[in-house]
């Protein structure tokens, strides 16, 4: 069993195919740790967290990504977000209750996928998605589909595993075109290791390797497995952050809550760390915003 969260990549060598795999059950235990999400929505979220991190993945780039869920149902946002060294964090916003067994359509409601990508250099750029499909399989499929030339499929399998929340998943993608190899060839085995893949259990996905994993599935296939990347629960938050958005308040709003409560607690929604401000903490801000301008 794997005791570390990782995704690995892997490569057909006798087809233009190429895979990832990855388990993020320690990372979606530890962004739930600190929340109290009904099944449904712990479950949404768990499959919002690997298809970003296969999405991720994909992306040959250094910076920042954001795949947010938004409607008008009861779960009026979900987000997760990551970056290429597989770092991810993760909340869900709810208005109303969540019934027990309620589909995507049912949390979000009228809705849709944004997804943001902020590369380190070179420009900002966003695909939005209708959330027309029963799940986030189907809908990372159908982005694929608007934004992609090469065909990919996404395998999603989020739940519980020895009574603990675990998910994971794989991603197979069709490489450009070469000499070697047909499109129609090409495409048919694309369709062969579809059909191979959807095979996979979720129990297999979250206790085996990834070498056993591939064993089992493409056994009949020459396959070149990569060394793994680590995928981890990382939250952005900081005092210094916080502070930054403290200095944006007037100065009425600030002594109202401090008079309120004597001082300003700041929490995060993420990972739930708290953010501590008194008076004196004010004025140090204040003194070194000053400074500053001066």
């Amino acid at each position: 069993m794997s005791k570390k969260d990782s995704l690995s990549r892997f490569l057909f060598e006798k087809n233009a195919v190429r895979g990832e795999l990855v388990n993020v059950t320690n990372t979606y235990q530890s962004m739930l740790e600190n929340h109290h999400y009904p099944e449904p929505v712990e479950r949404l979220l768990g499959d919002l967290l690997v298809a970003t991190s296969l999405l991720t993945a994909t992306l040959k780039f250094e910076g920042d990504i954001t795949v947010q869920l938004q409607g008008d149902g009861p779960v009026r946002l979900m987000v997760i977000n990551g970056n290429n060294n597989q770092q991810m964090r993760g909340v869900a916003r709810m208005s109303d209750d969540v019934k027990a067994g309620s589909s995507l359509k049912e949390m979000i409601g009228n809705g849709f996928m944004v997804i943001t990508v902020t590369p380190e250099k070179g420009e900002r750029y966003q695909g939005i998605v209708a959330l027309d499909g029963e799940n986030i399989e189907e809908c990372i499929d159908n982005y694929f589909k608007q934004s992609e030339q090469l065909p990919t499929r996404v395998f999603i399998r989020s739940g519980r595993q020895d009574g603990k929340p675990a998910a994971a998943g794989m991603l197979l993608q069709v490489l450009p075109a070469s000499e070697e190899h047909s499109a129609e060839h090409t495409a048919e085995h694309f369709e062969l290791l579809t059909q191979l893949t959807h095979t996979i259990k979720a129990e297999e996905l979250f206790t085996l390797d990834a070498k056993e994993i591939l064993h089992r599935l493409y056994h009949e296939e020459d396959v070149t497995l990569y060394d793994p990347q680590p995928v981890e629960f990382h939250c952005t938050c900081s005092r210094e952050r916080c502070e930054n958005t403290l200095v944006t308040l007037s100065k009425e709003d600030i002594e109202h809550l401090l008079h309120e409560k004597g001082n300003i607690d700041m929490e995060c929604e993420y990972c739930g760390t708290h953010y501590i401000f008194d008076g004196k903490d004010i004025n140090n801000i204040n003194k070194l915003e000053s400074t500053k301008l001066n």
